[in-house]
This record gives C-alpha cells, structure tokens and sequence, in this order.
C-alpha cells in the first residue's frame, strides 16, 4: 500500500513539474534573453525551443547542452542553432 502511494505522488509530482515548466516558457524565456542584442528575437526562438523541448537552460548565455538533443540539435533554414 506504501508502495503505491509513494508510486502515486512521484507521478502527481514529475506531471505537474513538466506541465509549471511549459507554463512557464514566456517567463523562462524573457530571463534567458534578457541580456540578448536582439530580446524579441530571442524570446520568439527561445518560446519555440521551448515549447518543443520543454526546456530552457540556465542563465543567459551558453548552457544549452542543459536541455539535451532536441534543443541543441534544433536547426533554423540556414543550418544554425535555432535555440538560444
């Protein structure tokens, strides 16, 4: 019965994880950009990099590794890293 309580609040706690940091994508975005040349810019990439991830790596530059495959191997038309 323990087992399956302590089962239970794991998977209530990682959904709602995943779910407050896709909530929070305009948030984490705007912190992440916030030191760029070109913040609205940024912010569009990084929402969208976000959005399909799930992720935003720390800070304001770099980091990105953080996030794994998908966001650094996300690419724009020209071949460069979208994300920021």
């Amino acid at each position: 019965m323990a087992l399956k309580l302590l089962l239970l609040l794991t998977l209530m706690f990682f959904s709602t994880l995943q779910f407050s940091v896709v909530a929070d994508c305009q948030g984490l975005c705007k912190v992440r950009c916030g030191a760029h040349s070109r913040p609205n810019v940024c912010t569009r990439a990084c929402g969208t990099c976000c959005a399909r991830c799930k992720c935003v790596p720390p800070g304001t530059y770099g980091n990105r590794q953080a996030c794994g495959k998908c966001y650094t191997e996300m690419t724009t038309h020209g071949n460069r890293p979208k994300c920021p």
